[in-house]
């Protein structure tokens, strides 16, 4: 199969904010709340929360509210198991006897914690394709999906051996994903665990390598160790079973920061002096040095917040927390759209 270069009308600049992993924080390292600091959309790629209680969802919402962007975007992560609703109900199953009235004191009833979004003008997505009218005059198709790959039973999880059908092309037809929302990486790309092994998941990477046009970015978390950003290059033919060492032309892709960037850098910003970095941005439209060839190269953001829990243990490597992502990009405008896309925004 030949990657093709899409032809369609990329012109509305657009920013992100993306995160992912807070697990229960009320506030973004660095982030200080200005209507001066606008982002287009905020994404938060999933595990809002460490134990799924309602304590921290609602921390969760105080920490995007903090956000100044009129549209936030969440998926769930592994640790927001009480989101998966039959993972929950065994959980509540296997720790019988407790009283319901302790477990929803704590962990809420059914679908509570996402209302708790809902109320807040947040957009809790579900699995699939979703299609946004942006204030800024830009179309912005995503695909989410919060499952990660394991051997365990927190929520949204699959065994490796089964596999998981990540449907990133919109079945109809009709609409291009630009931007691909999972709580996990695809395996060979920012997904180094502490141990030295991948934990991406080999179905992701395959689905990302034969969708079409390759979305403009894909963003994550879950592996915390592997925070950073990439520009990958796709290699014109995608072989019958697509793999990061087959199908990446490592030639014309490059890192943009990595985390030992920030280790190495303490207390000032990245390759100068200067005050403490608050974030890491990121910039690739038309002007820029790297403008984004969409259909050809792709940017993977591994947005995770909290340091891997192995940091904690070598002061040498610790951080107090992994900083949030400013991206911008180029989208369709509105007026390049389709009859057919769908406009989400505001419903």
């Amino acid at each position: 199969m030949t990657q093709k270069h899409a032809d369609c009308t990329t012109n509305i600049k657009t920013r992100f904010l993306i995160c992912s992993d807070t697990h229960g924080i009320d506030c973004l390292p660095g982030l200080i709340p200005s209507t001066k600091q606008h982002a287009d959309v905020a994404i938060h790629c999933g595990d809002l929360t460490t134990q799924s209680q309602l304590h921290e969802y609602k921390a969760s919402i105080r920490l995007l509210q903090s956000i100044n962007a009129p549209l936030k975007l969440v998926i769930a992560g592994n640790h927001d198991f009480t989101m998966d609703i039959p993972v929950f109900h065994n959980k509540v199953a296997e720790a019988q006897p407790i009283e319901r009235e302790l477990i929803e004191q704590a962990y809420g009833y059914d679908g509570q914690a996402r209302k708790l979004f809902t109320d807040s003008g947040i957009i809790f997505l579900d699995e699939g394709v979703h299609s946004f009218h942006l204030q800024n005059g830009a179309l912005l198709t995503v695909y989410a999906s919060p499952y990660t790959p394991s051997l365990g039973d927190w929520g949204f999880q699959y065994h490796p051996d089964d596999g998981h059908d990540f449907l990133i092309d919109d079945s109809s037809g009709k609409s291009s994903v630009d931007v691909v929302i999972t709580h996990g990486p695809p395996k060979g790309i920012m997904d180094y665990t502490n141990s030295g092994e991948r934990g991406g998941s080999v179905h992701l990477f395959r689905a990302l390598a034969r969708t079409r046009p390759r979305p403009r970015m894909h963003c994550f978390g879950h592996i915390h160790e592997g925070w950073g950003a990439k520009l990958i290059t796709w290699r014109d033919e995608t072989t019958p079973t697509p793999s990061h060492l087959t199908d990446i032309d490592n030639g014309r892709s490059f890192s943009i920061a990595k985390l030992s960037d920030i280790k190495d850098t303490p207390g000032q910003s990245l390759g100068e002096d200067g005050p403490p970095l608050k974030c890491f941005s990121t910039s690739h439209c038309s002007g820029d040095t790297n403008p984004l060839k969409w259909g050809l190269q792709t940017l993977f953001v591994n947005a995770a917040i909290e340091p891997s829990p192995q940091s904690r243990d070598d002061p040498k490597d610790y951080l107090p927390m992994q900083l949030h992502w400013v991206v911008d990009l180029e989208l369709r405008s509105l007026k390049s759209r389709t009859d057919s896309e769908v406009d989400e925004w505001g419903k």
